[in-house]
């Protein structure tokens, strides 16, 4: 079936996007005939939601490294899992049941929670510095994980795709997931947000007021192996981190209260998923060159980060990297 986006440029892409958007909302449109440009940008947009909320805690919390090593990480999850469920010798059918969202959120309950607890091993019983203890644990797991990619299949390609993703085989299912995810991130935070919020500045205070602390670190860190796992077909394990903290880290340019860090964070997501998904298809149709739109993406957010450092450099008034402190 020929995509109604097919022969749209840049410019004519948000017009038609809209309208059929409408079309949707009004129920002239169905969940099966939405068009491949169309599931791209709604999964980005929930992703965007999820990523936005976990992210500005993960960066007011410091944790950004420790999201790193579970990006890569799920490697090994979802070899695990597999493995698990199908029997330990029974991998002829790895490849077609690679990408079964049964077996990626296992795995990511599974490498979320190893990662986290091996890394707190390391550093409280094993007293080695945080940094150091991210660094061993992340590159075992993952060299782990690629060794047994190699033993029991050689015709699983997870280059190409572990970094960038394929957003283009996405499909109503992965949009269900992207959906999923977002409320049930919105669910959990909501319910534990003002531990959170307290927990980032504060973990001593936060604890005295009776927040149990330690498993809310291991909360966030469960719901960011979940986003990388729904992150894995659209923007890849890998590039996962620059979509998580990217929006955040330019936002905490111009705010200071976490409601306004996550809102901001969310439409910068939003903003550069739909460019780059009408970029690409431009590039497509104008000089038939197929890009990655999750390279794009991350592109994207690179050159707007950039942007803002070097207004900030030149600006006669130049923004502050929120030194006041973060409030709710």
């Amino acid at each position: 079936m020929t995509s109604p986006y097919s022969g749209c440029d840049f410019f004519g892409f948000f017009p038609l996007f809209f309208s059929r958007l409408v079309s949707f909302l009004t129920g002239n449109l169905s969940w099966q005939q939405m068009a491949s440009d169309e599931v791209q940008c709604f999964v980005l947009l929930f992703l965007g939601l999820s990523l936005s909320i976990l992210g500005s805690f993960l960066v007011l919390k410091q944790m950004t490294m420790l999201a790193n090593a579970l990006s890569h990480t799920i490697l090994l999850g979802i070899i695990g899992s597999f493995l698990l469920f199908n029997g330990w010798f029974a991998v002829e059918h790895l490849e077609s049941s690679f990408t079964s969202m049964k077996v990626l959120w296992t795995a990511s309950l599974a490498s979320g929670i190893l990662t986290v607890l091996l890394t707190q091993f390391c550093t409280h019983v094993l007293h080695l510095q945080e940094d150091a203890s991210i660094g061993l644990v992340f590159t075992t797991l993952f060299a782990l994980g690629i060794l047994l990619v190699t033993l029991y299949t050689k015709n699983l390609h997870l280059g190409t795709e572990a970094v960038m993703g394929n957003i283009d085989a996405l499909h109503i299912d992965d949009l269900k997931a992207a959906i999923h995810l977002s409320g049930v991130t919105i669910l959990v935070v909501g319910i534990f947000f003002r531990g959170f919020f307290v927990g980032a500045f504060d973990p001593g205070f936060a604890k005295s007021l009776g927040w149990p602390t330690q498993f809310l670190n291991y909360l966030l860190m469960v719901l960011t192996a979940a986003s990388a796992v729904a992150s894995f077909r659209a923007v890849g394990v890998l590039l996962f981190l620059s979509f998580l903290v990217g929006p955040t880290l330019i936002s905490l340019r111009y705010v200071c209260s976490i409601r306004k860090l996550i809102g901001m964070s969310f439409f910068i997501s939003v903003l550069c998923s739909f460019i780059a998904v009408a970029l690409s298809r431009h590039l497509l149709t104008v000089f038939h060159m197929p890009l990655s739109t999750s390279g794009l993406l991350v592109a994207l957010l690179s050159a707007l980060y950039g942007i803002v450092i070097l207004s900030s450099l030149i600006g006669k008034k130049r923004k502050r990297s929120c030194a006041c402190p973060v409030n709710a």
